[in-house]
């Protein structure tokens, strides 16, 4: 690689670090873990490798007298989406009975996509890829935004071991919310007893009316909703 060469390498990494900075600012918005500086890097390091990959011819090697080096970028594109697993795996968590983050990993997977495409010089791919994952995150969710939202809903519940028809109470409260039962525990040394619950609520409202009819129960030392979110 040659001095003149340059401009021809620096197009792509800009064009990455744009791809990158806008689906990373949607993730930003939300508050994510993974946000605008995170997706930047991965679309950036993603379309390095790859240059460096399809420039192959340019690396400061021999090769063995009589041997001829054959270039397969395709599998330096293998290794860095395999690579960006482990990336995706450190936003995934779980609380309780939800998963959370599988969004957010899915835009680092795609934005490390969409990198790779800017590295082996398919602008167009790259640009078409990099306005559909927008749309997808931001305009989108707009658009299920008008619509009701059945949100899946983790519901922890503490109360005094000396008031068993607490649950009886709270399996009545739950019962239009398509409410499961799940983990049973004693904690305090066994002087309060909690229990998680999964139910199936529609709006911001009616997870409201829950929390207030929960404030109601006689008994109830605690409780706590944990809405799913991506």
């Amino acid at each position: 690689m040659e001095l003149h060469d340059l401009p021809d390498f620096v197009l792509p990494l800009f064009a990455a670090v744009a791809a990158g900075g806008l689906v990373g600012f949607e993730r930003e918005w939300r508050g994510r873990s993974a946000g605008f500086r995170t997706h930047i890097l991965v679309c950036l390091a993603s379309a390095l490798l790859m240059e460096a990959a399809v420039s192959q011819g340019a690396w400061r090697f021999y090769a063995l007298p009589g041997t001829e080096i054959v270039s397969d970028p395709t599998r330096m594109a293998h290794g860095v989406l395999t690579g960006i697993g482990f990336l995706c795996a450190g936003v995934i968590f779980r609380s309780g009975f939800s998963i959370h983050g599988l969004t957010t990993a899915a835009s680092l997977w795609i934005t490390a996509a969409i990198g790779l495409l800017f590295g082996a010089g398919l602008f167009l791919l790259g640009v078409t890829g990099t306005v559909l994952t927008v749309v997808i995150l931001a305009v989108l969710r707009l658009v299920s935004a008008r619509f009701p939202q059945h949100r899946r809903i983790d519901a922890e519940v503490t109360w005094r071991r000396e008031s068993p028809e607490v649950e009886d109470a709270l399996e009545g409260a739950f019962a239009e919310l398509d409410a499961t039962g799940g983990r049973h525990e004693m904690i305090d040394g066994g002087e309060q007893v909690r229990r998680v619950f999964r139910l199936s609520a529609v709006g911001e409202q009616s997870l409201k009316a829950l929390a207030a009819r929960l404030r109601t129960v006689e008994g109830v030392t605690g409780y706590r909703l944990d809405p799913r979110d991506d």
